[in-house]
């Protein structure tokens, strides 16, 4: 038993398939770190996904020439393994068009840039971080903490909004205040308030149009810009900022009412 197993231990194709195992393994390690000297050597020249992008791709590369080496260790042929894959390759392509529909979106939104991973995005409905943008699809997170994939071939035919591609945003509110006010006092009081919030930008200034006469109340946008990382936080404490000082001020803020009057007609005899 002993004899046979050294006999077995000293073949030919024991050493052969040792030797595989050993040329995968060094070849996860070179693969890791040849991602990891692209994502080095390529920082500050490219954008975080495309650094991405390069690590895959030479990670990949890397993994698969050690495989086909393995392989051709334990004695397959490459040219018939090849010839499967193209094989196979082809009746995937046939079955898969959308995929491949998908793979040339995601080259397409690779080369323009409209966004890059970290970026807040709305695609319809949905908004939400980018997580990471591959060849088939790009992945969200969004505020309330779910993950989402969108397929490339939908972001190509949408409309996709950045909302954090520029440093600074503009927060437009619109509010009515009653007939009776004065349109002036309103405008200062407004100006003051942004002027009196930390968060609101001195350049570019704050914005006051009276945009006409609604049914109930003049009608009046105030637009104030932020920080991009402020914006959210801006809306909400100018709002409550600006009921506090209309409050404080007297100044109604109307809201549609409709009077309704029933008659009854006299019955003819």
């Amino acid at each position: 038993m002993s004899d046979s197993i050294l006999t077995w231990l000293q073949h030919e194709q024991f050493r052969n398939v040792v030797l595989a195992i050993l040329s995968i393994l060094l070849g996860f390690l070179i693969a890791t770190l040849g991602a990891r000297a692209v994502e080095k050597l390529f920082k500050g020249n490219f954008s975080q996904h495309h650094i991405v992008l390069f690590k895959r791709l030479i990670y990949w590369l890397v993994l698969a020439l050690f495989i086909a080496s393995a392989l051709n260790q334990m004695g397959f042929s490459l040219s018939v393994i090849l010839g499967a894959a193209g094989v196979l390759s082809v009746a995937l392509g046939f079955a898969s068009q959308t995929s491949a529909s998908n793979i040339i979106s995601g080259l397409f939104l690779i080369g323009e840039k409209p966004f890059q991973l970290g970026d807040t995005i709305k695609v319809g409905g949905t908004t939400g971080e980018v997580l990471s943008i591959d060849l088939l699809s790009v992945k969200l997170r969004t505020f309330d903490n779910l993950f989402v994939r969108i397929p490339n071939e939908s972001l190509i035919k949408s409309e996709v909004t950045n909302l954090t591609r520029f440093p600074i945003r503009r927060f437009d509110l619109k509010l009515g205040v009653a007939y009776k006010e004065n349109i002036s006092q309103v405008k200062a009081l407004l100006l003051k308030i942004a002027d009196n919030n930390p968060l609101s930008l001195d350049e570019p200034a704050p914005i006051f149009m009276f945009l006409g006469f609604g049914e109930s109340s003049l009608d009046i946008q105030f637009s104030v810009w932020a920080k991009r990382e402020n914006f959210r936080e801006l809306r909400n404490t100018l709002q409550e900022d600006i009921k506090v000082a209309f409050d404080a001020a007297d100044i109604e803020i109307p809201f549609p009412q409709r009077s309704v009057i029933l008659t009854q007609a006299n019955e003819k005899q």
